[in-house]
């Protein structure tokens, strides 16, 4: 649902940028490549068109040790390529395989077939193509489930896959943590209000007031305008979108210009999944969980408040559930703080799936 926001971010980059601001970019963009690199002798580094749910979908497998837990990420957005921020989560890739996929929609996946190629855009149809991912990176690298980790707008997927499929998954993590209600969550709008009055903010206050706090009446421009406001209104979140967000655009050395403005396309396409999503009940599709189940959040996130997340996982059922809090962050907690999002990993949820995968060997 940050579609707008990301995308006017990335057009705002690519505004007639300076020659000297080129320069240094390219700069740089190599130094970010060669810190990519994965030299290991048991490492994986393959990137490639899947054939996915009839249309061909990016997918890259990244690791130094192929023994490894593997991850697959559920990006957000939607329509927001983790690829972007591969250079800020390296370290995560030497303590797992992680499977990035550029979803129906997003990334090179939309750059490669266009708009009119995406083909069937809903959220069902995304859940059958992470099924088929799935099973293709299980057959790929010889595991017999991988662990599921989505981050905002990918966590209302992520949560069906981790439900419905709980075979193929060996836990699930949520960071950005959606929780929607059916249009009944209102935490993030209430607090917006409260912080434009404060501020004086008159002409966004009536504009947030005019919405009204029922999701499921929003339009995706409505959707929009709502996390544009709320994240540029909050210091940390601004902060966080142009030193994370705009940063890692600009010097992403996965992209040149065109594909900047490809994300840029990809994310505006995707934002008519989002009154699709404001529907989803997470309480009425189920809270109980057949997998260890794992919520990492921001403290400060002002579009996906922890204490919506907290209130959810209250009400799980699983093996094994954990919260985890991502001091100083707001949405995009993870790769803002992407060394203590792998604390979290390496502390709560590998001792799980390793002690898991132990059991089963014997």
């Amino acid at each position: 649902m940050l579609g707008t926001v990301i995308a006017a971010s990335a057009a705002a980059l690519l505004a007639a940028p300076a020659a000297g601001l080129l320069a240094h970019r390219q700069v740089r963009r190599a130094k970010l490549a060669e810190a990519l690199r994965i030299t290991t002798p048991n490492g994986v580094d393959e990137s490639g068109f899947v054939r996915i749910g009839g249309i061909d979908q990016w997918i890259s497998v990244r690791g130094d040790d192929r023994s490894n837990p593997v991850v697959l990420e559920i990006h957000g957005g939607a329509g927001a390529s983790n690829h972007v921020f591969l250079p800020r989560t390296r370290a995560w890739e030497r303590h797992f395989t992680v499977v990035r996929w550029d979803m129906r929609g997003a990334g090179a996946t939309f750059a490669h077939g266009g708009a009119d190629g995406q083909g069937e855009f809903t959220l069902d149809r995304l859940e059958r193509d992470a099924v088929e991912v799935t099973e293709h990176v299980r057959a790929r690298l010889g595991v017999e489930k991988v662990l599921l980790v989505a981050n905002s707008f990918g966590t209302v997927l992520g949560l069906r896959l981790a439900r419905n499929h709980p075979e193929l998954y060996a836990a699930y993590v949520g960071t950005d943590q959606n929780i929607q209600a059916g249009g009944r969550e209102r935490a993030a709008y209430d607090a917006l209000l409260s912080r434009l009055e404060r501020a004086g903010k008159r002409k966004q206050l009536a504009e947030v007031s005019a919405m009204g706090p029922d999701r499921t009446a929003w339009s995706a421009a409505q959707w929009a305008a709502f996390s544009k406001i709320a994240l540029i209104t909050d210091p940390l979140s601004a902060a966080t979108m142009r030193t994370v967000v705009m940063g890692s655009l600009w010097f992403s050395p996965l992209h040149d210009l065109r594909g900047l403005r490809d994300y840029s396309r990809a994310m505006t396409f995707s934002e008519s999944l989002a009154p699709e999503a404001a529907r989803v009940d997470e309480w009425a599709e189920g809270t109980a969980f057949r997998i260890p189940f794992f919520v990492f959040q921001g403290d400060s996130d002002v579009l996906t408040p922890d204490s919506a997340a907290r209130r959810f996982l209250a009400d799980v059922t699983a093996p094994v559930k954990d919260f985890g809090l991502i001091e100083d962050a707001g949405h995009f907690a993870a790769f803002r703080r992407p060394e203590r999002f792998l604390e979290l990993m390496l502390t709560k949820v590998r001792p799980v799936v390793t002690e898991a995968v132990a059991a089963v060997a014997a």
